[in-house]
């Protein structure tokens, strides 16, 4: 298996810390507000590369985290006259209702910055102690320069960032830092009411970065396999992660880095995110979009490219999902069927070749485009077979099985919606009536009965095996 690491960029082998288990922590959202598509982009993304890791044989320990206090927040909770921890609390529900309903595995664990306080200070105290960190008016810096390659991860030259940082800095801070670039690990308390902890340097909080170093190396250990996240998060998040950790751990931080690309909106596909006023919330579309439609649309674009929101994508996703809704059906149809049997070689053969090749494509850093035409293909094989007289029963149960694997890998289950039996009852006379009709050659009542059924929401098709129906 390879994957494409940021830091080399290069596509390497991946060998994981320890055979067949992979440690992975991904960043997780700032709970102010609802997440919108851009954010589910990243969610979705490992989340996909995590259920692969497990088909594939892994243990995988996965760790996201919630960042429940910064600046948003508690500008957000004055305006909603609450708390911080009131605001995160209604976030954090919000979000794992959303990605509950995008069939999202919940992380092994979930650790929220405010939890982690005493572990914060004391990894700042142990960066004061080794020269890397300085304290001013209660705030405590990170001497960027001081550690070796900083800006090794985003390919940033530090004579640039010098220059940039120095123009955007308030003056108050320009006159406490050491130099520009150095980057806030603690940060002193403004105003009484804003929230804060005591700690050797007064009361504060911690900063954006460090508690990511803290949450990963605490759950995950001082070097683990993967850290993943959105490319706009490379510079300066992860790079402060890199500078920090390895500072104070004296350790590699990470052996692979992943990042997925942008959600893009509109004709210019502009990025999407909330500084820009353009975004849709998770929340809002879940009310007129199938979740599974909006996830599997989300999973069909590997995850370092950009996605290109729009109607059309969706509509897209929707037909290939009722395509492969249809195709689960007809199996079922025909292997509950008490019918002859009949070995077909060429078929096991499609079978046995595309499980090669959607490995293969899975193999390349994720590549869902060249894993997902497998499965389209595999399909269109697999509607022909289906319809013969008789069919190779065993090869059906395994593509059955194939098919419902590989689509839950892109957080996928086609697993038809129950119909109570009082329904099902009534659809079952109304079916027996129409075959009746069509028997007596009766077209008007035939189709009436179509029509009625249809108006329940139910589909039939018929075939040369009888008379099939589904929930449309």
């Amino acid at each position: 298996m390879k994957v494409f690491n940021t830091l080399t960029r290069e596509k390497e082998e991946f060998k994981p810390l320890e055979a067949k288990k992979v440690s992975m922590y991904v960043c997780g959202p700032t709970v102010y507000n609802y997440i919108h598509i851009g954010n589910a982009r990243s969610v979705i993304a490992f989340d996909t590369i995590r259920r692969y890791f497990e088909y594939r044989g892994y243990e995988v320990k996965y760790i996201s985290n919630f960042t429940d206090v910064d600046d948003k927040m508690i500008n957000e909770a004055r305006k909603e006259k609450i708390t911080v921890p009131e605001l995160a609390d209604k976030f954090i529900a919000a979000y794992n209702e959303d990605t509950a309903a995008l069939n999202i595995k919940p992380a092994t664990f979930h650790p929220r910055a405010t939890h982690e306080i005493k572990d914060i200070i004391a990894f700042v105290e142990e960066l004061i102690n080794k020269g890397y960190a300085y304290e001013v008016n209660g705030n405590v810096y990170y001497r960027a320069k001081k550690f070796a390659n900083y800006g090794k991860l985003s390919d940033q030259n530090i004579a640039e960032l010098e220059e940039g940082a120095s123009s955007h800095i308030d003056s108050k801070e320009q006159e406490e830092k050491e130099d520009p670039i150095d980057f806030a690990l603690w940060k002193a308390q403004k105003e009484d009411d804003e929230i804060a902890w005591d700690s050797p340097w007064g009361k504060g909080r911690p900063g954006w970065h460090i508690e990511c170093s803290v949450m990963s190396t605490k759950y995950l250990g001082d070097t683990f396999d993967i850290h993943g996240g959105g490319q706009d998060l490379e510079f300066p998040h992860h790079e402060n992660e890199i500078a920090q950790s390895e500072a104070e751990t004296g350790k590699k931080f990470v052996n692979y880095w992943l990042h997925n690309g942008f959600v893009t909106v509109g004709k210019k596909q502009e990025k999407m995110s909330k500084s820009l006023h353009n975004f849709v919330t998770v929340h809002d579309i879940l009310k007129v979009v199938d979740p599974q439609v909006l996830r599997f649309y989300m999973s069909s674009v590997q995850y370092r490219r950009p996605i290109n929101y729009s109607e059309d994508g969706l509509k897209q996703a929707a037909t290939v999902l009722e395509r492969y809704k249809n195709t689960l059906r007809l199996t079922n149809d025909r292997l509950a069927e008490d019918s002859v049997t009949e070995m077909d070689e060429e078929f096991r053969a499609d079978i046995e070749q595309a499980q090669a090749q959607f490995i293969e494509a899975m193999d390349d850093d994720f590549n869902v485009q060249n894993a997902l035409s497998v499965v389209y293909d595999l399909v269109s094989k697999a509607n022909t077979h289906l319809q013969k007289e008789h069919i190779d029963r065993s090869a059906v149960t395994n593509f059955k099985e194939l098919l419902t694997t590989w689509l839950s890998i892109f957080g996928v289950d086609l697993a038809d919606s129950q119909i109570n039996s009082d329904d099902e009852q009534e659809i079952e006379v109304l079916i027996t009536k129409r075959d009746q009709a069509r028997q007596n050659k009766d077209w008007a009542t035939s189709d009436q009965i179509r029509d009625q059924l249809k108006d329940m929401g139910i589909i039939v098709e018929d075939s040369p095996q009888g008379t099939r129906w589904h929930r449309a």
